[in-house]
């Protein structure tokens, strides 16, 4: 596998510009950029291109359709260069399966590194109420840890789950796969629209491989900072490795 990042820093900016600007303040810190579908639909995929060739990039595409669509979808991102790729494991086995496979034989065909598929959970901005208005019947621990053993036997690389539900995702797929954690939130930041949020340290703590920060870096007064601190209570966590 490619290396992961301790670190990314969510690129949630509506423009090229700004996700440049954030890049070039956070040059030289050993973390990675998240980009999402924000930047992606105003910028188009060729930032994540122009991003990846000088640091780890996590295309947050979230595919989620037919097993067919997401193949040849996952055919074009291949090409991309990023170094780790997102889908709904809501998608299913099925899917996940035929998008590691186009991943790997597009990535092979341009003499790329495949990218990383990490297999999106249940979102942190869910509550066990909104599951229950979806219709699922489980507590978002329990949602999380169906989709987490479904996404694995899949092929899944990884999964991106919520910093709450790490410890028994760990305890449930192993210490091979990847944990991707969202919703993370330094003590002192609010969670905004994330639900299930914890902090850096306790992710860590938890079983976590990798964080996702986005608005307690970005909307800080000083983001080269924010983002500093983050990675060292990360850092702190893991017993002083980089990742």
């Amino acid at each position: 596998m490619p290396p992961m990042p301790l670190v990314w820093c969510a690129l949630d900016v509506p423009d090229a510009r700004r996700a440049r600007a954030l890049a070039r303040t956070l040059s030289g810190l050993p973390v990675g950029l998240k980009v999402g579908l924000e930047l992606v639909y105003a910028t188009g995929p060729a930032l994540v291109r122009e991003l990846a060739a000088d640091r780890p990039v996590l295309l947050d595409a979230k595919l989620h359709d037919i097993p067919q669509t997401v193949a040849r979808a996952a055919v074009a991102i291949a090409r991309l260069g990023a170094t780790a790729v997102t889908a709904h494991a809501l998608g299913g086995g099925e899917m996940l399966a035929r998008a590691r496979a186009s991943l790997a034989a597009a990535a092979a065909e341009a003499g790329l590194r495949p990218p990383l598929l990490l297999a999106v959970t249940i979102l942190t901005s869910h509550s066990e109420e909104d599951l229950a208005r979806l219709g699922w019947d489980r507590a978002p621990a329990d949602a999380a840890v169906h989709l987490a053993r479904l996404a694995v036997e899949a092929g899944a690389d990884g999964v991106v789950c919520a910093p709450t539900e790490v410890a028994a995702v760990r305890a449930a797929v192993g210490a091979g796969p990847l944990l991707v954690t969202p919703g993370v939130r330094p003590a002192a930041v609010a969670g905004d629209d994330q639900r299930r949020t914890a902090t850096p340290a306790a992710a860590i703590a938890a079983g976590a491989d990798s964080l996702v920060v986005g608005r307690p870096v970005t909307a800080a007064p000083d983001p080269r900072a924010a983002a500093q601190a983050v990675l060292a209570a990360a850092r702190a966590a893991a017993g002083g490795e980089t990742a």
